[in-house]
């Protein structure tokens, strides 16, 4: 039961969110997550294959 998210417990959340960020902001917030979700898929479709070219080596930095 602690695990479960219902109707109710959605609607609380987002009335405290329009209570915080105000009916302005919200277009702004909501566009801005949707880049940020965008551009981390993109990175990590990029990154996928090339794992070990992209971790620095430990040995190098002494």
């Amino acid at each position: 039961m602690l695990g479960r998210i219902g109707t109710t417990e959605i609607i609380l959340v987002l009335a405290v969110i329009l209570l915080i960020f105000g009916s302005k902001k919200l277009p702004e917030l909501a566009k801005a997550i949707g880049k940020s979700v965008t551009e981390l898929k993109e990175g990590l479709k990029s990154n996928s294959g090339s794992d070990e070219s992209t971790t620095p080596n430990s040995e190098s930095d002494k």
